[in-house]
């Protein structure tokens, strides 16, 4: 016994990486740097009338963010990885996931994944954003352990997510480094997340287009698989055409200022080659 807990503590930061590695550079730094961003204009986005000093947010508010993002994922990607079909999924598409290297039984993760939802969950409430975290902790066990990650709402889901994690990332940047503990979103606020819940919805089905062995394998539904694989690749590009405009809309961007800088990195394109 000793040796096995011997085993578990000293290979848990590995572990840890090895369970959020493939989300980290596309969810946890994306998420922890719309909070960084979104603060520097707090006062279109939120109740809050302060704007923060830079070298705050990058010092103080970004190490945070990346902490509460970090940790909400892990719990979440423990809770998915456990499942005996997510293992057989991984076998085949991502091999390379703690479980179907043998580097910890489910049992084990099983365990793993009781200590880290009270520890996450203290951490969240620490950095004073415990709602969020206990509304991801929800959507971790409806889309985990209820299925709804095998069902067409597993997208409205994840979209729902999305914006805790993004909302929670803001919260966190504005108590950092403003007198703003709390918060609310302003109209633009609401819409802006609104849209990119839309954005991520529509657009979630392209990571599955590469994954579709093993959806098929553990019977999910996605959309490439339930309309097929082109009609899929087409609702995707029309919803990327449709949400590029629909931003460049929301925020009135001049249509000089595209063209501008479309121009700019043609010419570094050319300058470099």
């Amino acid at each position: 016994m000793q040796i096995q807990c011997r085993f578990m503590w000293t290979t848990i930061p590995s572990l840890v990486w090895g369970f959020t590695q493939s989300d980290f550079p596309t969810f946890v730094l994306p998420n922890a740097s719309f909070g960084i961003f979104a603060a520097l204009v707090a006062p279109a986005f939120t109740s809050c009338t302060e704007i923060p000093n830079p070298w705050a947010l990058l010092v103080r508010a970004a190490p945070a963010a990346i902490i509460f993002n970090w940790a909400n994922l892990l719990v979440f990607d423990i809770a998915n990885q456990r499942l005996l079909e997510s293992i057989r999924e991984d076998s085949l598409n991502k091999p390379w996931r703690p479980l179907p290297r043998g580097l910890i039984d489910p049992n084990e993760t099983r365990r793993l994944l009781l200590g880290a939802v009270p520890i996450v969950l203290a951490l969240s409430a620490a950095l004073g954003v415990w709602e969020e975290s206990a509304l991801i902790l929800i959507l971790t066990w409806m889309y985990n352990d209820l299925g709804g990650g095998d069902e067409l709402t597993r997208d409205i889901m994840i979209a729902i997510a999305y914006d805790v994690f993004l909302f929670g990332s803001l919260r966190i940047a504005l108590a950092t480094t403003t007198s703003c503990a709390n918060i609310s979103l302003s109209a633009t606020g609401f819409r802006w997340l609104g849209i990119i819940a839309g954005v991520i919805m529509s657009t979630m089905q392209i990571q599955d287009l590469r994954d579709q062995a093993g959806d098929r394998t553990r019977g999910r539904k996605t959309w490439p698989l339930v309309v097929g694989d082109m009609a899929s690749r087409a609702w995707i590009a029309t919803c990327v055409m449709f949400w590029s405009f629909a931003c460049i809309e929301f925020w009135d961007v001049p249509l000089w200022c595209l063209l501008g800088r479309s121009c700019w990195e043609r010419g570094l394109e050319l300058a470099s080659c």
